[in-house]
């Protein structure tokens, strides 16, 4: 912003600020003459209404006399008050005519004075006519009494609801004064704040802008590449902080792009590390056993039964290595070409029985459960990649229960598709190892216990199950044992490539 329009824009809003002060103390005088205009009306509505109930007493007082003593001459309050009733009552109505509520009041009140009117010049004519009517004064007055009482109250009644409106309006005149006063001071101190300040922005917006430009420079320049500016300043001034920020951001992200390329080479470097740890590890025991049973074969003459059974375990640790070879290709071949998977109807009930058959027989000590909610359950997608997903699991509920149990095998529909879980009853997966139980090479506390296995299986499982369009995943308890499950949808789509996909952990 210009210092042109910062000179405007301080103008208008001084401007304002005395303009609401003006306002501010005219709304005060105007609320305090409403005030006294509704004082001085409910004083005439006050003194209507006493007028009114003057007559009337008046007329009470005639109607007395002239019940107690039978002689007309003390009925002269009611013959002077009378006439001037009417007269009276219009001239209060007409005084609240505005006000709904009073003047339901006064009309009630009105109505009143017309039944006691009439009851009292009946009486009189009454009372002309049957002069011993006096005898019975007491009923008679207190008749009256009645009548008159009623009108009373509903007069203090009246006049109470005055007083409480005029009260509240010189309240609301009192608050509104103090608040207009209140408002008024507010704009007069910060119409006199404004000046001042406008003052040191017009001294600082220049100097002090550049000052700091100057002083971030030689910051940037001594490494400090997180440095920003605030953006401050009138037009080029506040152009030139904004091009030091750039500046600084292009540089500070420079840096981290550097630094998240040494976080990848020191990564790359670690997973070579441990994968050269892992092979070596997982290599040297069947090979070891491989070349030591070979040898013996070779130097020693054995009887059919026991060649048997060395070339057997030859065979196993051989088909071992060739297992740990296929798990590493596996990974290399997702990593750059993706998942290619074959699509066919596959049956995963029987799935699930061959292979709970096969990982069975391999662990006396583990008993394998197969429980399905329905048959048969039928999904597209490459048998061999989900037995090897199917496989993996088993394997590693296995694996990871040392002391045996059983190892329950569940299937059934689920929504449009259908979910597969694999419990055990083994170690659990600790709560600090569970975000990186699919990363590859991760293996947590296996190495230690003495577990074998690369960490590529799940990594490599979860790859296969998503290129069908499903997930994985699992619940764990430590020392409980764990479950874990995929869910593969039904469709009919055709063979899903899942391309330049990285195998995540």
């Amino acid at each position: 912003m210009t210092l042109a329009r910062r000179m405007s824009l301080a103008s208008a809003a001084l401007a304002i600020l005395v303009g609401a002060a003006f306002i501010a103390l005219i709304l005060a005088v105007s609320a305090q003459r409403a005030a006294t205009k509704r004082e001085a009306h409910s004083k005439d509505v006050t003194v209507a209404s006493l007028e009114v109930e003057k007559l009337v007493l008046d007329v009470e007082t005639g109607i007395r006399g002239l019940t107690i003593t039978g002689n007309r001459r003390y009925l002269d309050p009611y013959v002077q008050a009378r006439p001037q009733l009417p007269a009276r009552v219009r001239t209060l109505r007409a005084l609240v005519a505005s006000d709904p509520a009073q003047r339901r009041r006064a009309a009630e009140i009105d109505r009143l004075i017309d039944e006691y009117l009439e009851y009292a010049r009946s009486l009189v004519i009454i009372v002309g006519e049957t002069p011993e009517i006096g005898n019975d004064n007491a009923s008679v007055t207190e008749e009256a009494g009645r009548y008159t009482a009623d009108i009373r109250s509903r007069f203090e009644r009246f006049r109470a609801d005055e007083r409480s409106v005029a009260a509240e309006a010189a309240r609301t005149a009192s608050s509104r004064s103090k608040q207009a006063v209140v408002v008024g001071g507010v704009a007069v101190g910060a119409s006199m704040a404004l000046i001042i300040l406008f003052g040191i922005v017009l001294a600082r917006s220049i100097g002090r802008p550049i000052r700091a430009v100057a002083a971030g420079a030689e910051r940037i320049a001594g490494g400090e590449l997180s440095l920003r500016l605030p953006v401050e300043g009138p037009g080029e001034v506040g152009e030139l902080t904004r091009s030091f920020n750039a500046m600084a951001e292009r540089l500070e992200q420079g840096r981290r792009d550097l630094e998240a390329q040494n976080e990848e080479l020191r990564e790359s470097e670690r997973m070579k590390t441990e994968l050269v740890s892992i092979v070596s590890h997982e290599l040297r025991t069947p090979l070891a056993s491989v070349l030591g049973f070979t040898a013996l074969l070779l130097k020693r003459d054995f009887d059919t039964p026991s060649r048997r059974h060395y070339l057997g375990i030859i065979d196993a640790q051989a088909r071992r290595l060739a297992a740990l070879l296929e798990d590493f290709l596996d990974v290399q071949r997702i990593e750059h070409e993706g998942v290619d998977l074959a699509t066919e109807k596959v049956d995963l009930a029987s799935l699930l029985h061959e292979q709970a058959q096969l990982y069975g027989a391999q662990s006396p000590k583990h008993h394998v459960e197969v429980e399905l909610a329905e048959r048969p359950l039928t999904v597209r997608g490459d048998p061999g990649r989900l037995a090897q997903v199917v496989g993996n699991l088993l394997s590693n509920a296995i694996k990871y229960s040392p002391e045996g149990g059983t190892v329950e095998v569940l299937a059934a529909r689920s929504g449009e598709g259908v979910r597969v879980a694999v419990r055990d009853e083994g170690l659990g997966i600790p709560e600090d190892q569970q975000s990186r139980i699919f990363t590859k090479f991760f293996r947590g506390d296996a190495g230690a216990t003495g577990i074998t296995g690369t960490g590529l299986g799940l990594a490599v499982s979860r790859e296969i199950v998503e290129a069908h369009g499903g997930s994985i995943g699992f619940d764990s308890d430590p020392g409980e044992g764990t479950t874990f499950w995929l869910e593969l949808p039904q469709g009919n789509g055709e063979s899903r490539t899942n391309d330049n996909k990285e195998a995540e952990g």
